[in-house]
């Protein structure tokens, strides 16, 4: 998968929370997307500059890549 693909499915499920809930669906994209962030070296920065999100949304992503090693979507 690349960094546009991951940038496409990123700003679909910003899109798609609920009210109130993007940042929530954002550190979950992070935490469901971690091992192939991981695995290919990306950079937070470089998937979102592909979603056409804010560049601070790159923290949140982090944050969720760094969850990932405690947490499981249900």
């Amino acid at each position: 998968m690349t960094e546009n693909e991951l940038g496409r499915i990123l700003k679909e499920m910003y899109d798609n929370a609920p009210e109130g809930y993007q940042v929530a669906n954002i550190h979950l994209f992070g935490v469901k997307y971690a091992d192939i962030i991981l695995d290919n070296n990306y950079k937070a920065t470089d998937i979102v500059r592909a979603s056409g999100l804010n560049q601070s949304y790159a923290t949140e992503v982090s944050k969720g890549i760094k969850l990932s090693m405690y947490v499981m979507p249900k």
